[in-house]
């Protein structure tokens, strides 16, 4: 294949598709297999604490190693990662598919993990590098929108998979899918050299990032042990603070230094710890307080990524008319206006909860785009990948985090405590995003790395 196959300066937007691609399937996979859980324990005869692993062993790699693979990113050639990467998400998911006991599943998870944190990083990286810069905000619009759909779609079809085909067809329903990617991936990246191995740095901060995460989540998911339990949290401080003070740790201030974004991702955390605390507030009311049906709830919740999707397209395009961060500013202000209407309703039947919904799906469709466009041109291209993982860690933890302050918040306060809250965190995120990065790069250069 030649170096540039489509020219120096032709969009390959069929890599802008792969980018979507590894963005929805590394937030499906995500939260598919949660409601796959009971299955599963009854399948192997195991309790449900350690069924439950078959998502946490995703989820832990995935957070561990977002870090790590972005600093490792920045100087691997992308053909063989995204290739290498596609290939053993589909590979692992397909043995854990066919685990004929739970310890083979768990290490298959905890593999397909590894390689869901490439995809993360590496889905943003694409979508910018693919085309021109002035066509940037539509193609990183593409990700930011199917990754959350993967996300809120995830539960839906996991559970009518599990309804007809059980357990095992939720794990096997996204390996069509990354075939295609892979096959889209080959034909547009032109080849390039082998990756060097991730250096002992980053195998460090790997090992110190996975015992934090790993030591958390034993401490929250063991069964009552008393004092176990407590102190398994504490000791991830440990791990976590010999990291933040090591070379992995320096430079992801330095990242954020340098480019002044850390407003910028601090916003971004806000907003998926609204939408996750929202999205999960409603799912449990609607059902338990309001007698709503299943599938009444589940179409209500689809107003959300229905007008994300919708919204996506428009807010890239927008960004590269006007700018990325006003765009950005404007879709967060939007979200705080649905979470405001929501907060605010006298009650909550479907059709009043989907339309405030929708109005903050549109939001989050015109924010999700610029916004990491923004860290992109602030972070430079040295730095791209690494700027790309700390924006998917900050969105990760916020819908880690959303769920759990939603229902302590519903104890304390009640239910509508939370979309009160996530009206004051969108508009907190609104504030921060005004904020303009403290340096910019120049320019952005050409689609250097699609070859590399």
């Amino acid at each position: 294949m030649p170096r540039d196959r489509a020219g120096a300066h032709q969009e390959r937007w069929g890599l802008v598709a792969v980018a979507g691609i590894c963005a929805f399937l590394a937030m499906f996979d995500m939260s598919v297999v949660t409601v796959a859980v009971p299955d599963i324990a009854a399948g192997f005869d195991v309790p449900v604490s350690v069924a439950q692993w078959a998502a946490l062993a995703y989820q832990l790699p995935v957070v561990a190693l977002l870090l790590p693979a972005g600093r490792w990113l920045d100087r691997a050639p992308l053909r063989p990662v995204v290739l290498g990467a596609l290939a053993g998400f589909g590979l692992c998911g397909a043995a854990a598919a066919s685990a004929p006991v739970v310890s083979v599943l768990l290490v298959a998870r905890l593999l397909q993990g590894a390689c869901g944190a490439v995809l993360f990083v590496l889905m943003p990286l694409l979508a910018v590098r693919a085309v021109r810069p002035e066509l940037r905000g539509r193609a990183m619009s593409v990700p930011a929108t199917l990754g959350p759909l993967g996300a809120v779609t995830g539960p839906a079809l996991g559970g009518v998979l599990l309804d007809h085909w059980g357990w095992r067809a939720v794990l096997l329903v996204k390996l069509p899918v990354c075939a295609a990617a892979w096959w889209l991936a080959r034909r547009g990246l032109a080849p390039g050299g082998r990756p060097a191995a991730p250096g002992r740095a980053e195998c460090r901060d790997a090992a110190l990032a996975g015992c934090a995460v790993g030591l958390l989540l034993l401490g929250l998911t063991l069964p009552d042990r008393g004092w176990v339990g407590p102190v398994l949290c504490a000791s991830a401080l440990v791990p976590g603070a010999v990291w933040a003070r090591g070379a992995g740790g320096r430079r992801v201030r330095d990242v954020l230094r340098e480019s002044g974004t850390g407003g910028i991702h601090g916003a971004v955390l806000a907003l998926a710890a609204a939408f996750a605390a929202v999205h999960f507030l409603l799912a449990v009311h609607l059902q338990r307080a309001e007698g709503v049906s299943a599938s009444a709830t589940g179409l209500a919740l689809l107003a959300f990524p229905a007008a994300m999707a919708v919204a996506g397209p428009v807010g890239g395009r927008l960004a590269d008319r006007y700018r990325a961060r006003p765009v950005a500013v404007v879709g967060a202000v939007l979200v705080a206006v649905g979470f405001g209407l929501l907060a605010t309703a006298g009650s909550w039947p479907p059709l009043q909860v989907g339309w405030r919904l929708a109005v903050a799906g549109l939001g989050m469709g015109l924010y999700g785009g610029p916004a990491q466009l923004v860290v992109f041109d602030a972070a430079g291209p040295e730095r791209m990948a690494t700027a790309g993982s700390t924006v998917q860690l900050a969105r990760s933890a916020g819908f880690t985090l959303g769920p759990a302050a939603a229902t302590a918040l519903a104890g304390l306060g009640g239910t509508r405590t939370g979309p009160a809250l996530a009206t004051a965190a969108a508009l907190l995120a609104a504030l921060l995003l005004t904020r303009r990065p403290t340096r910019r790069t120049p320019a952005r250069p050409p689609a250097q790395g699609l070859s590399a």
